[in-house]
Order: structure tokens, then sequence, then C-alpha cells
């Protein structure tokens, strides 16, 4: 692997909110995860929107970046995204760009188009949100338009926002984000840590259909991971259990904290769900070092990534830290 490319690795945060603690212990978490993923060398902290999930502490996204871009240093800090459906363009981007008036040179502007949570609540968030969602790639016009020096003389501005440095990023599980990354000129960000069935087919219509942009000259490619490392296999495997009773609950609708690891997941009453969730899995990272390296080296062989961004969907915060700190130093021992 000595020829490789150097390869940028991120962390992805959904301030999960573990059986036995609070939405606040989770947010505190998250900044303790933040200040030490800045010194392993991780490149950017972002933070995904959810709502209406108990474990999950991740909805209030813009907040929390401010929260985290406060508690740091140099470490990148967005969103992973910005559900832009759930929003007014108008708002989101004088949110980013006064998080960039605070934190210049620091803060990213993730955009996905999935709803972040179920239809009801989706509902709830926004009342046009179907027709925001059909509109999709209008909608990321109009936030590019706001953050533009152009827009200073439209009758409508986003003052903080106007000619503000905040990258804009596609995010996506689908070959149609790949379309629209490519066309737009924008980077883009494959959501494989739990749908990778498209990895490979989007990832090739974005660089083969890529317009250079005043943003980016060439196709840049992050590939999203779970990663579960510790100092051993078995003890991976068994800090993994956490996430796949997680995957479980995403599957079947049943709602819970995080919970603890266990020994025994009862696989054999699991049916066909164990099959849907190794195929959400498959990009998944489990194991010691060397597990982790050798997988990692195929993941990145097959998309030739840019940067790899990571979860580690973790019971104990001190497990979830060495995980990344493990995975940091395999990544940078490529």
């Amino acid at each position: 692997m000595t020829s490789r490319k150097q390869v940028a690795f991120s962390v992805l945060d959904l301030a999960p909110v573990a059986e036995g603690s609070t939405p606040a212990d989770a947010l505190r978490n998250s900044l303790d995860l933040a200040q030490q993923t800045e010194q392993f060398g991780y490149t950017r902290y972002w933070v995904a929107e959810h709502h209406n999930i108990i474990s999950v502490a991740s909805a209030a996204t813009s907040i929390i970046i401010g929260y985290i871009a406060q508690g740091t240093k140099t470490i990148r800090v967005g969103s992973g995204g910005i559900m832009l459906p759930n929003h007014s363009p108008l708002i989101v981007s004088e949110q980013f760009g006064t998080l960039a008036a605070l934190y210049p040179g620091r803060i990213d502007l993730g955009l996905g188009r999935a709803p972040g949570t179920d239809q009801v609540t989706a509902a709830e968030l926004r009342y046009d949100r179907m027709r925001a969602a059909q509109d999709f790639p209008n909608e990321v016009r109009k936030i590019q338009q706001y953050f533009s020096p152009d827009n200073a003389k439209a009758e409508v501005r986003s003052v903080l926002s106007e000619g503000a440095e905040v990258p804009v990023w596609i995010l996506g599980s689908s070959t149609d984000s790949a379309y629209l990354a490519a066309d737009l000129g924008l980077p883009y960000a494959f959501a494989s840590h739990f749908a990778p069935q498209q990895l490979i087919p989007a990832l090739k219509i974005y660089r083969e259909n890529f317009k250079p942009s005043a943003q980016l000259e060439s196709p840049y490619v992050i590939v999203g991971s779970q990663v579960v490392a510790a100092e051993t296999d078995a003890e991976a495997e068994y800090l993994a259990s956490t996430m796949r009773r997680s995957f479980l609950g995403i599957v079947t609708g049943r709602r819970e904290l995080m919970q603890p690891p266990t020994h025994d997941l009862g696989y054999e009453n699991w049916g066909i769900i164990k099959d849907r969730i190794d195929l959400m899995l498959a990009c998944s990272l489990i194991g010691g070092r060397e597990r982790v390296k050798r997988e990692l080296e195929q993941i990145l062989a097959h998309t030739n990534a840019d940067e790899i961004i990571v979860s580690s969907h973790i019971y104990d915060q001190q497990k979830r830290v060495d995980s990344y700190r493990i995975f940091s130093e395999v990544v940078q021992n490529l």
C-alpha cells in the first residue's frame, strides 16, 4: 500500500444516547470525542440530523456544530448532513453563515435529501417538505446563491453567508445524488455506512460526469463506514453487538436507547432480518488492527476514496474513543 495516495479520515457523529444516560450526557460525550479525535489527526467532525429517535441527540444539528466548534481548535466541523427538505434554504444559509463568521475556515455544509426520520415527523418539520424534496437540486442552488458574493445585489439576502468560505457537499445513498453532485461540481459523500448497495455505481457516475466548478476542480469522494476497532478481533465483535442491535431496531421499528454489548444477540431468532442487516453493514470495519487494516485496504482499493468518514456506535464512551484512536493509527500506517 505504499503507493496509495494519502487518505484523509473523519468522524460522523449521531450523538448516541446510551441506556442509563441522558441526551445531555450524549452531547457532552460528543464534545469529548471531538476534542480527542482532533488530537488523533481526524480531518473533520460531522454531525448527522435525525428527529424523533430516542437514541439520537443530534436533532438541532447547527447548534451542536457550534458547540463542537467552540470546544475545538483546528478540526473542521459540519453537517453530515443537514436534511435540506426539512428546512428553508435561507435559514440554513443564515445559520451556517453565522457559524462561518464565528469559526472561519472550519465549517462544512453537507446537504442531504432524506428526512432523517419517519414520514409523520417529516410532515411536522416543514409543511411543503415533499415539494422541497422533489425540488432538491434547486434548493441546493438557492444555498449556493445565498453564499455567493453576488447575492449582495439580491432583494433577499443572507448577509453573513455572502462570500463566506463554507464548502457545500452533496450527501447521498443512491445514484440520483451522484448525478447531482457531478452536475454541480461539488464534493460527494456516500452513505455506505448503512446503505452500501449502490456505492460503486454511484462513484462511477459521479466521476464520469463531474463538471469542474468554482468550488472544486476535480472529483472528491468521501466513503462512509461503521468502525468498531479494538485491541483484539474478539473484543471488537463483542463491542459491535451494540451496533448490530441498533440496526435490528432500525429494521424492525423498535425504538430503544443504545444498549450495552452482549455475547449473545440471539441470531437464531432474527431469521432473514439478519441477512438484511449484514447487507447494510457490508462496508463496516470490525476487528483488531490487522483485520481493520486489511478490510480498509479492500474498501480503498474498490472505491479509490479520497477520504473515509467513520461512525463508531459503541456503548462505552472510552471504548468509543479507543476505537477512533485505533482506527486513526491504522490509517496513518497504511
